[in-house]
């Protein structure tokens, strides 16, 4: 019966285990439904800003930002928005290998990389894989504030505008939905500003008070910050999402464990049974 002994035991552990990630996929559910609401809550800003920046292709600025500025590439800067907390299933390592496959490419025509890292899981893998760290954050919480990246966002961007770095792209998840999230590499750095598709019979234009240099400059320098920010909250969703799914993953293969165990622990019960019965009739029959 000592084999029977262990399978209960390990029934018993399973089940502890099973309780604790249902636990924790309800809870995910609850953060990822907050994190939708700040994803929500962060759109209309960013929609703006994103219309303005759009309007001054057809405007005629009286100041050439360094914003704008393309050069030759030499050196490509990557802020990376990652976790800070893993049981979630491959939502990072998926990201990582995406960078790391352009990064490849990149090395090979002589590009370099530099990083600025949000979140412990980014922090971690790309220190042990090397390079140009810039900057680097976490413990951002639930609740992230574009407060908390003030100054990575500051370091990186003085590194653009230093010529330090040639190109600065975000890397995040996009939350497609709660099943799905997709690993995205945007360039934000120089600023590309995309022409309307809609024909125009006049051009934009704008007042600049005090002048156009120190609005544009800050005009731009909000329009990075809300992107940052945007994809700060979608990657809380995805991770929330990611975390949902792997825990409910994990219990429904624990309640499969479960029922082979306990399989196993009838039969290996009924054949104890059985030979203390065949024993026992074996006893009698010699009587």
């Amino acid at each position: 019966m000592s084999g029977s002994q262990e399978i209960r035991t390990q029934i018993a552990s399973i089940q502890n285990t099973a309780k604790i990630t249902k636990a924790m996929e309800m809870v995910a559910a609850s953060k990822m439904k907050k994190a939708q609401d700040q994803m929500i809550k962060a759109r209309p800003y960013a929609d703006k800003i994103v219309n303005v920046i759009s309007h001054l292709a057809h405007a005629h600025p009286e100041y050439e930002s360094d914003f704008l500025t393309k050069r030759e590439v030499t050196k490509k800067g990557f802020i990376i928005v990652s976790s800070d907390r893993g049981l979630c299933g491959g939502l990072n390592n998926n990201l990582f290998k995406k960078v790391l496959d352009l990064v490849a490419k990149d090395k090979s025509n002589n590009i370099e990389p530099a990083f600025s890292l949000i979140g412990n899981k980014a922090t971690s893998f790309f220190q042990r894989v090397g390079g140009d760290v810039v900057a680097k954050t976490s413990q951002l919480g639930d609740k992230p504030t574009i407060e908390q990246v003030l100054g990575l966002i500051k370091s990186t961007v003085d590194k653009f505008l230093s010529k330090d770095i040639d190109e600065v792209y975000i890397v995040y998840n996009r939350f497609v939905n709660t099943v799905s999230q997709e690993p995205i590499i945007q360039k934000i750095l120089p600023i590309s500003i995309e022409e309307k598709s809609e024909d125009y019979n006049f051009y934009w234009d704008y007042i600049y008070e005090p002048d156009a240099k120190d609005v544009l400059e800050s005009l731009f320098t909000r329009y990075l910050e809300s992107l940052i920010y945007r994809a700060i909250v979608e990657n809380l969703a995805c991770e929330q999402a990611s975390r949902m799914v792997a825990m409910k993953a994990a219990s429904d293969n624990a309640k499969d464990l479960i029922a082979e165990l306990q399989l196993i622990y009838n039969k290996n019960r009924q054949a104890a049974i059985t030979q203390e019965i065949s024993e026992i009739i074996s006893g009698a029959a010699a009587l």
